[in-house]
């Protein structure tokens, strides 16, 4: 790590401002707000995330869980946004909640706080990453069964289509990440016009044999076997998949230029963005359904079998689906490059085994080369899980959005235990301190039932088979946390090093090597 201890450092104001954080600039800005904008909006792809999930929220809720339930998952989702964009115009490190953590922590429980955040974070989005080539996969194995019904699917098939997704991520991040903005801007272009074609075409090639407004706003069904009311808050889960992983443009924020200003823009953009594409995409799939027991238990998989039930050709079907299926590609890509800045990041502050080589940026290239290839390893081997065994793939999948989810509400949390006063009060993004009461406490609610609903078994009688073992797999990722820390992270993290008064003045003298950091944020807080 570098020292920065003379003010007089020929530095930008972005790496002048990241120097105050602790760290220095390596990695290029060469993203402009759309481009960043593409890399968020493409990480979460609502309406294509949506589409792919369906299976989720339409026996647990019917079609008033999948609009409604994304509408109230979308209003909670951007009150963890707004919460966290505070954080992220204070501190625009690609540490994201680990980084804030620490800073807002309490001084003898901060290292620890932080740490426990960092594993978590990096565990959820490694496992993130695989939800990528999982849902592409599926899309191209729901073609094949379409196009020949006698074929019999194995495992390894879609195994191998899933470790070409990983495959083409690695290369593309390796050897073009000069070009990931541009790649980005394509996503966006491609999934918003992919958007609006299908919209479209579904509706006018099913016209005029539509659905009632009743059934697509009102329709309620429940075929999990859980009380009703508890039903529809499972449907809820579908949502709250589709808008998960705004947090991206955090990790990636070194690499845009003013990110103080343009890092909660983002964030707050894609999530809404997400919720207004989603809606539209989802009443059109609804309006155009035909039975909905049968796209539930469709081969096919249901948006083939809702395309189909609109356009009754299976060319045309498969040609829409083309959109959300190149859409899956660059999210697999985005999602591998955000996860390589998380885990670089960490290792950055020496919160990972071997952080030396994680931390290093490959002098070419421009890239944490060793984390990208960390996580393109972990995604080829939750592959080598699935092949195995789906459901515990399916686990270590919604342990990830559980993962996240919790890191959500830390610095929040954290920040309201304390007196929503452990942030600048000249921040560039700084909500009114009501409406950050309330935007902070319901983010923290949300993530407290989205964690409960994403361990629920998903119907009843429970059964081996449908068991939900998501609450193994985050009680793996605790585990690793608890580990690691007792065999490394306790002698070698130290956490960020921030010279937090010149954060809260508003003036970069750079690192403060002395440290004395803990009472500067006491002194702050007791000032305000």
């Amino acid at each position: 790590m570098e020292d920065y201890s003379d003010p007089k450092s020929d530095l930008s104001p972005e790496a002048a401002h990241l120097a105050s954080l602790g760290h220095k600039q390596e990695l290029k800005r060469n993203f402009s707000l759309i481009s960043m904008l593409g890399l968020a909006f493409a990480i979460l792809n609502t309406w294509t995330a949506l589409a792919a999930s369906l299976t989720l929220a339409l026996p647990s809720g019917g079609s008033s869980a999948v609009i409604w339930g994304l509408i109230v998952a979308g209003i909670c989702n951007m009150t963890q946004a707004v919460s966290l964009a505070e954080f992220l115009s204070a501190y625009p490190t690609a540490g994201g909640q680990y980084h804030w953590a620490a800073i807002v922590s309490w001084p003898k429980w901060s290292r620890g706080i932080s740490y426990a955040t960092g594993w978590i974070n990096v565990s959820g989005w490694v496992a993130l990453s695989a939800t990528g080539g999982l849902l592409g996969s599926t899309f191209i194995m729901n073609i094949i069964q379409l196009l020949h019904p006698d074929f019999e699917p194995k495992p390894w098939h879609q195994f191998l289509i899933y470790i070409a997704f990983a495959l083409a991520a690695l290369v593309i991040n390796a050897f073009a990440t000069r070009l990931l903005p541009l790649f980005t801007k394509a996503a966006f272009f491609w999934s918003v016009g992919g958007f609006v074609v299908i919209s479209i075409t579904v509706l006018a090639c099913a016209s005029p044999d539509y659905q009632s407004g009743e059934f697509v706003y009102g329709n309620f069904i429940n075929e999990v076997g859980w009380p009703d009311g508890l039903a529809w808050l499972l449907g809820l889960l579908q949502g709250a998949f589709a808008l998960t992983g705004f947090d991206g443009v955090a990790h990636m924020i070194e690499e845009i230029p003013n990110p103080q200003k343009e890092g909660p823009k983002i964030m707050m953009y894609c999530i809404g963005i997400g919720m207004f594409t989603g809606f539209i995409f989802l009443s059109c799939l609804m309006f155009v359904i035909t039975n909905l027991d049968d796209v539930l238990v469709a081969a096919e998989g249901p948006l083939l079998h809702i395309f189909m039930d609109a356009t009754k050709s299976r060319a045309g079907s498969v040609c829409l689906l083309m959109f959300p299926l190149v859409c899956m590609l660059f999210t697999t890509v985005t999602l591998v490059a955000t996860s390589t800045r998380m885990s670089y990041a960490f290792a950055r502050d020496r919160g990972m085994p071997f952080s030396h080589l994680f931390a290093q940026v490959h002098p070419t290239l421009d890239v944490p080369i060793n984390a990208l290839l960390w996580t393109t390893a972990w995604v080829i081997i939750f592959g080598c899980i699935f092949l195995g065994s789906t459901s515990t793939f399916n686990a270590i999948t919604a342990a990830s959005v559980v993962a996240l989810g919790v890191t959500y509400a830390i610095p929040p949390l954290i920040n309201v235990l304390r007196g929503r006063k452990m942030l600048p009060e000249n921040r560039p993004f700084k909500l009114p301190n009501w409406l950050g009461w309330i935007c902070n406490i319901v983010g923290i609610c949300w993530a407290i039932l989205t964690t409960v609903l994403f361990v629920f078994p998903p119907v009843i009688p429970v059964t081996g088979s449908n068991m939900n073992y998501a609450i193994v797999a985050f009680g793996v990722i605790l585990l690793i946390s608890c580990g690691t820390w007792i065999f490394d992270g306790r002698k070698n993290y130290k956490g960020p090093i921030v010279e937090i008064q010149g954060v809260f003045e508003g003036t970069v003298d750079g690192m403060d090597p002395a440290g004395h950091s803990d009472s500067v944020r006491e002194e702050h807080a007791e000032k305000n």
